[in-house]
């Protein structure tokens, strides 16, 4: 891979069919355009105005309650709902339209507002899988497609910095999971193993994109990544959907989480911000069915390229032709490994060398 940190090239996504640009070289352009702001700024455990802190009141009126660990509810503003007429259909297959039911949730990771998964304990963030878990069984036995996700930070366009997520269930499979069903599907048909397990196997034995692993989970860049810190949390062993999880999973998913977010953090020692979400097999109407082919996994996108306050911007190129990256993803992964594992700003909640090793056996 030498040739490739000095030289453009394109790389393929096989979960996609689409092609990156990368073009090492460019790292070393100087940097005049737009600064973020840092998003620096010490945060109060209970923010009176704050609607998802406990006891306070949401814009639709409701109390959110005292709760202890986690809490979701239904959005207040959501994007889909469960009861709306059916759209005109046309005969025109330029006009065509279908309808599009669902339900979006709230949910909170701690009743606390100064925290983030960084420098949660690992129970709690257990919790927060536990919870995931909970609304993947229940949403999943009537939506086709459940996906949770968590923009982190204002340049992310998180208008609430209580650590939440977003859970939106739909009737329909989303573009991102239609594309990657189609692909997983012809690997799997073509090689008769999943494509996500082979890709993993070979992304240890090559170590050169590794991140972090335990006995259960790998973090790494993906060889296709288009997002400069971009990584991929994937089972060492085949597991479809989150709510197939065994405990253990569990506990070692949630220490992986906090590992990766704490190198994220000390990165450019700031409160990194991301957009993150799990993907697995289609629910629904598809619960029963087996997709031996749909490998559980995690996907964090964080904008950062230079510093805390310097994004990449998707923007030109990227828009009209296909995505490009400087940063090659070994490169990144080099970053990224070598990012300490004690938290910049709050020693005292990092894990311990010990407790690390307790999680890798």
């Amino acid at each position: 891979m030498s040739a490739s940190t000095e030289h453009q090239h394109i790389r393929y996504n096989p979960l996609k069919g689409e092609w990156v640009l990368v073009s090492p070289h460019r790292t070393k352009r100087p940097w005049g355009g737009h600064v973020e702001p840092s998003e620096e700024e010490d945060l109060p455990e209970y923010d009176p105005n704050n609607p998802l802190c406990p006891g306070n009141v949401r814009a639709s009126g409701q109390i959110t309650p005292i709760y202890e660990n986690t809490y979701s509810f239904v959005n207040d503003f959501p994007a889909l709902v469960e009861s709306v007429p059916s759209p005109f259909k046309s005969d025109d297959e330029l006009f065509q339209m279908d309808a599009a039911r669902g339900t979006c949730k709230v949910m909170c990771f701690h009743p606390k507002s100064n925290v983030t998964i960084a420098i949660m304990k690992v129970s709690e963030i257990k919790e927060v899988v536990k919870k995931w878990i909970f609304e993947m069984l229940e949403l999943g036995e009537k939506w086709t497609w459940v996906q949770i996700f968590e923009n982190r930070g204002t340049i992310m366009g998180c208008s609430n910095a209580h650590p939440h997520c977003q859970i939106w269930a739909s009737s329909f499979l989303p573009n991102e999971a239609k594309i990657k069903d189609g692909f997983l599907s012809d690997y799997y048909n073509r090689n008769k193993k999943p494509l996500l397990i082979d890709y993993v196997h070979k992304e240890l034995f090559r170590k050169e994109r590794i991140v972090l692993e335990n006995r259960d989970w790998v973090v790494l860049v993906p060889f296709w990544a288009v997002w400069p810190y971009e990584t991929m949390v994937l089972p060492k062993k085949q597991v479809s959907r989150m709510q197939d999880l065994s405990e253990s999973q569990q506990e070692t998913l949630a220490v992986i989480m906090k590992r990766i977010c704490t190198k994220y953090d000390n990165l450019f020692q700031c409160s990194f911000p991301y957009s993150m979400g799990w993907h697995g097999a289609p629910t629904g109407p598809y619960s029963k069915q087996d997709y031996p082919y749909w490998t559980f996994h995690g996907i964090y996108l964080p904008p950062l390229l230079r510093s805390a306050t310097v994004k990449k911007h998707m923007v030109g190129y990227e828009l009209l032709a296909q995505a490009q990256r400087d940063l090659t993803a070994e490169q990144a992964a080099e970053k990224l490994r070598n990012s300490p594992e004690v938290h910049y700003k709050y020693p005292e909640t990092s894990l311990t060398c010990c407790e690390i090793d307790k999680y890798s056996k």
